[in-house]
């Protein structure tokens, strides 16, 4: 039981586990904030996604010249396209995902405690685990709104079909693909989200520990509990880490992922897309939007993980 002491040392007060939280609360207030994240940070996923499917003649294909065409096109709600549908299924999915998280979390702790690792290895395979699971969970959920909102997000762009809002999206799929339309790409973004998911809280349970290990917390020298601004400093160095390492190792799959979702009608498979991109930019076709994504994920991950600490800290019961 020395791992699990140890742990119970160096995070009691920085961590905050399932069975203390006023679960209502939770997911109340977590609707509200995650929300406000969203909105904030919703843009990149819009430019991200255009970059990945723009094909070889469009003049759109950096970032800046993107954002311009958008702006022109639509102003600011263009950086907004299809936001309606993301959020509508973003509040089922969002649940699904937090709590498969946190109740796995706990059971894959208990589970390697009697290997006596390191904590941050310790941390690594039991958020890993979490992650992964939970991504498994919110799939079903989110697959058919990332379809409808990526069709939305390029509509008009590179000649991909103009909609009237997300019904319109998924009466015409349903009309051409039936229900496996909505869920095209399902097998990939499982391949693309789970071991993304899981990366990205294997690196922010390991980095978190690695960090605090440094920084002498949780050590038989500790004298004093860390201060909030240390945690929250912590919490964002952390997410940054998991964000880059996670887009990083990821990227490839998920510009895979989103030409296959939002091309349709089962005109290509995924050794089609592959042998595309590579025709028109080399292997380096399968890293487009690495840099928004890069982005994406570390403001994503550092944003999400700090709301999400908060929020925990807001919803924890009272002793």
């Amino acid at each position: 039981m020395e791992a699990s002491s140890s742990q119970s040392r160096s995070f009691g007060q920085t961590e905050i586990n399932w069975d203390k939280l006023d679960k209502t609360k939770f997911y109340v207030v977590g609707a509200g904030l995650f929300t406000g994240v969203t909105v904030a940070l919703y843009p990149v996923s819009v430019v991200k996604t255009r970059l990945q499917v723009a094909s070889s003649d469009v003049a759109e294909r950096n970032v800046s010249s993107v954002i311009r065409g958008l702006l022109k096109t639509d102003g600011i709600a263009g950086l907004y396209r299809g936001f309606g549908t993301v959020i509508t299924g973003a509040i089922p999915a969002r649940i699904i995902f937090l709590t498969a998280l946190e109740t796995t979390k706990v059971a894959a702790f208990k589970m390697v405690e009697p290997f006596k690792l390191s904590e941050p290895t310790q941390a690594a395979i039991a958020n890993g685990i979490a992650g992964m699971t939970a991504s498994l969970f919110s799939q079903a959920v989110f697959v058919p709104i990332d379809v409808i909102s990526q069709r939305l997000m390029v509509q008009g762009y590179s000649g991909h079909t103009s909609y009237n809002g997300g019904l319109d999206v998924a009466r015409k799929v349903l009309k051409s693909d039936g229900i496996r339309g909505l869920y095209r790409g399902f097998g990939l973004s499982v391949m693309t989200y789970s071991p993304s998911s899981a990366v990205w809280w294997a690196s922010y349970g390991a980095s978190q520990r690695f960090i605090w290990k440094h920084l002498g917390h949780g050590t038989e020298h500790e004298v004093y509990a860390p201060s909030q601004g240390t945690i929250v400093f912590v919490q964002a160095a952390g997410g940054i880490f998991a964000g880059a390492t996670a887009s990083c190792i990821t990227t490839p799959l998920d510009t895979i992922k989103t030409r296959l979702q939002v091309m349709g009608h089962g005109k290509n498979t995924t050794r089609q897309v592959v042998k595309g991109l590579i025709k028109d930019d080399g292997w380096k076709g399968l890293y487009r939007g690495l840099g928004p994504r890069f982005f994406s994920m570390s403001a994503w991950g550092t944003s999400m993980i700090l709301v999400y600490e908060y929020l925990k800290r807001l919803c924890s019961k009272d002793e």
